[in-house]
Formats: structure tokens, sequence, C-alpha cells
């Protein structure tokens, strides 16, 4: 690997995806190259971007849906980073020039989220919202996890789901599911998972760990006799899902309108829940899922959230490579 040591080798400006205005992503979201590199607060790092996720919720903002906790105009979208550490604030501790990281650089997602997210070329990020990248993981693996692995752990967390309990997921298939199945099954200790998705993914769902694969398109969960201490729905189908909880079960919703009992949450961002699952990455009991055309250069950010938002997705969708253009 380049060594990238020493300020001098962090540029004044940078590559990096903006928008100035609320609208559709193909309309508003340009690639510019002179892009004042972020200034660091002194408990952040610098990171230089090698891959950035995607995810709906990048799409989202740019639309305007949560207009009244924006951050200011002009934007760089993306939550999801994994890259090198290039610079230090004064107040940094642990992470050190070099280091291969990742994270969610947004703490709150949607409480006025940075100005300056990770479709750029840098980006800069507490400490404290970084975990080292595992070893065994490729930087578009890593940065396939951060949003979808924080989501699904939190919401398992707070639903005190714990050993030898039963989950329905639906949506298995999709960023947050797919880590749901396998951090249920392999981290908590589920005694039976089942999950919903279409055809062509059942497959997925059972390599992932699901004991039971429910194809939506066929059947219809909430009439199973068969119910569940938890129901988590990344899908937004809340009422029904509250139909196929045990009487006592719960139901955690990442999206959509609430039916009581259901509850719903906005992730928080946290290097250390990432740090704990980092030993069931490294030993490949909880495996990144990244869809088969889930891979975007830079170039065609624009093509991966128009993919992001058919809802078609298996997994996870990133950018990768991040490079600087020599000519720039």
């Amino acid at each position: 690997m380049e060594n990238v040591s020493g300020v001098s080798s962090v540029p004044s400006t940078m590559k990096a995806w903006i928008y100035g205005q609320h609208g559709k992503p193909a309309d508003v979201l340009k690639l510019k190259s002179d892009i004042v590199v972020p200034q660091l607060k002194e408990d952040q790092v610098l990171v230089k971007v090698v891959a950035a996720g995607l995810n709906p919720v990048d799409n989202k903002r740019m639309l305007g849906i949560f207009v009244h906790a924006e951050c200011p105009f002009p934007t760089v979208p993306g939550y999801d980073v994994a890259g090198v550490v290039v610079k230090l604030g004064s107040q940094v501790k642990h992470l050190k020039v070099g280091d291969e990281v990742y994270g969610n650089i947004h703490e709150k997602a949607l409480d006025h989220p940075k100005q300056n997210g990770t479709l750029a070329e840098y980006t800069a990020v507490e400490e404290r919202l970084l975990a080292p990248k595992p070893k065994n993981l490729s930087f578009a693996e890593a940065a396939s996890l951060p949003v979808a692995t924080g989501t699904a752990y939190e919401g398992l967390q707070r639903c005190q789901f714990s050993a030898g309990q039963s989950i329905l997921v639906l949506g298995g298939a999709g960023g947050v599911g797919s880590m749901v199945i396998q951090l249920a099954k392999h981290v908590f200790g589920a005694s039976r998972v089942a999950a919903t998705a279409s055809t062509g993914k059942l497959e997925l769902l059972k390599s992932l760990g699901a004991d039971l694969a429910i194809d939506y398109t066929k059947q219809n969960f909430e009439d199973l006799p068969e119910k569940f201490d938890l129901v988590y729905d990344c899908v937004g189908q809340c009422e029904r899902a509250v139909k196929a909880m045990k009487e006592n079960g719960k139901v955690v919703i990442v999206i959509g309108a609430v039916t009581v009992p259901a509850f719903v949450f906005i992730v928080t961002s946290n290097g250390a829940d990432l740090e704990k699952l980092n030993p069931y990455l490294e030993s490949g009991k909880v495996k990144p899922v990244i869809d088969p055309k889930g891979v975007y250069p830079f170039s065609k950010t624009l093509e991966g959230l128009a993919y992001v938002d058919t809802g078609r997705v298996a997994g996870k969708v990133v950018v990768y490579p991040i490079e600087e253009d020599l000519d720039n």
C-alpha cells in the first residue's frame, strides 16, 4: 500500500458528489473536482475514502423528505465509509495515520447529519464512530456494512432479543434484513430464524442462516400458524407484522408507519458496536452481502443510487473504487 503519511500528502481540494438543492438525484447531484477537503475538529480524523456504501436514505435526503432535520447546502451525500486515516485531530486517542477503518460517519442518521458525507475522496469523521476494518474484508465489503449492521444490531438490542428466541425478518434479502438474519442467528443465538423474500432470493436467505425462507409472492407470512418472539420489519408492513408475533412478542420497524405495539428507531452510529462484531466478520460467521450487480465505480454513483431506488437489491450497493484522477 502506498505510504500515506504526513499532512503534506493531503490536497486542499478533492472530487466529490454534491448537491445544492433538493430534487431527484439525476437532476441535482453533480460530480465536482474543486470541493474543499473538510477541516478536522479536534476529535476527528480525515479518512481517504476507498469505498462508500449507498443507502436508501441518500436518495430520500436528496428528495427533501427529511428537510426539517437537514444540514446546510451544498451537501455531499453518503453514510458508509471504508478507507485509510491520513490526518488526525488534536484530541484523537487511538487511531493513527495509515490505519484502515470503516464506519457510518453520521452519528445520528437524520438529525442534522454532516454537510460532507462519504461520496468524496476524503471525509472527516469522529474517531468514536470508526472501527478497525476487519482484516479479511476488502474495502468494498467493509463499506457495505456500517449502516445496515448498525441498524440490525441496534434493533435487536433494543428489543432485548436473546438466545433461544424466534425471529421473523420481513425483507430478509435487503441490506438491513440480510444482516438481521445473520446477527440473530450467529451473534444473539436465535432458536429459529424465518425470513421473507421474493422467489429468486430464497436460497440467499438460507445461506445467511434462515431456517425458514418464505416466498412473499406465494404466501402471506401473517397466515402461518407459527408466531414469533420478534418480528423485524425492514419493508414497512407493520400492520401485518403485528399479526405474526407471539402474544407478548415484539415488532421493530425501520421504515413506514407504526402500528402499536411496534416501535420504530433511527440508527445511531457507534464504532464500538462495529468493533464488537469484528470477530464474527473475521471468523466468517457473519458475511457482507453485496448485490451481484452492486459495485459501481465513483463516476457511476448516480447509476448506483438509481439501483438502490428500485428496492430490488439483494444485500448492498457500494461505490468502489474512489480514486484520484492523476491528471486532475
